[in-house]
């Protein structure tokens, strides 16, 4: 059950999305998003961004990955730079390569880029999708990582510039696989789920993340528009029915002059689910 590193740095076909209005109202929905213009469907949440490489993501770890192996697959990080927005009627196309493969202590982590960019050619966003295959063991490290996002321990000595408190709901993760693609059984199927090692139904990794999201960009007071990188790090799942609370602290940015947020969100049972968030806005 060897991964195939001779697919590392090879690029997939171009695939082609069609930005709808009615999917990115759907998707909004399903994250329960308060912005108005993303409930509208007038313009796509941060996370939306994964809905276009879905397909071509999914294809380049297949690529690398023994099938085997498929089912002890979890979300391990993921990092968006956004270059401009995305809004209906915007025709797409992603491609993307798995980059690196690492061996740590309880698995093998595949690190794949995505770029997508408009018909013209213009680049909208680029993404760093981290699949972690649980339990893989004995497989040598290759190419590249994804950028690193830690959060500096130091901040946790400081007051937070604000908390959200969120609801995760009971059919939260039945209403988010449509509109975003994602049918895993883990996140819809209780038996399956506990075949596979997990609690039960988790919710998706994504869709935590786009709660978090809203939190960040609701203490920030920020733009969506002018959200430049969104990256986090998914630690433990969260269950349907969970609420979470996601912290928010003010970093230094970066040196092209952004206004950085570092967060991280907890779960009511005092589990840190999300780590090493940071978001990374430009400046009005």
């Amino acid at each position: 059950m060897s991964f195939n590193l001779e697919a590392l740095g090879v690029w997939t076909e171009q695939k082609h999305f069609t930005v709808e209005r009615e999917r990115i109202a759907a998707y909004a929905a399903a994250t329960n998003d308060p912005i108005a213009e993303h409930r509208a469907g007038d313009l796509a949440p941060p996370v939306f961004a994964v809905v276009p490489a879905f397909d071509s993501s999914a294809e380049a770890v297949l690529a690398v990955a023994p099938p085997e192996l498929l089912m002890m697959l979890v979300h391990g990080e993921q990092d968006f730079f956004y270059y401009r927005p995305i809004t209906p009627g915007l025709e797409l196309v992603t491609r993307s390569a798995p980059l690196g493969v690492r061996q740590t202590s309880a698995g093998v982590v595949v690190a794949v880029k995505s770029e997508t960019r408009t018909a013209d050619g213009d680049l909208v966003n680029e993404q760093w999708m981290s699949t972690f295959f649980r339990g893989a063991q004995d497989e040598q490290s290759a190419g590249e990582q994804a950028p690193p996002h830690a959060l500096d321990e130091a901040l946790r000595a400081e007051a937070p510039v604000g908390e959200a408190k969120q609801h995760v709901d009971e059919d939260q993760t039945v209403r988010y696989a449509e509109p975003s693609g994602d049918h895993n059984p883990i996140h819809l199927d209780p038996d399956f789920a506990r075949a596979v090692g997990l609690p039960g139904i988790i919710n998706h990794g994504l869709c935590t993340m786009a709660f978090a999201s809203h939190a960040v960009i609701g203490v920030a007071e920020a733009d969506p528009r002018n959200l430049e990188r969104l990256a986090v790090r998914f630690a433990r799942p969260v269950l349907p029915g969970q609420d979470i609370s996601t912290r928010v602290w003010a970093t230094a940015g970066s040196r092209g002059g952004s206004q950085g947020f570092a967060f991280e969100t907890s779960s009511d049972a005092d589990q840190v689910v999300i780590k090493d968030g940071l978001a990374l806005f430009r400046k009005p």
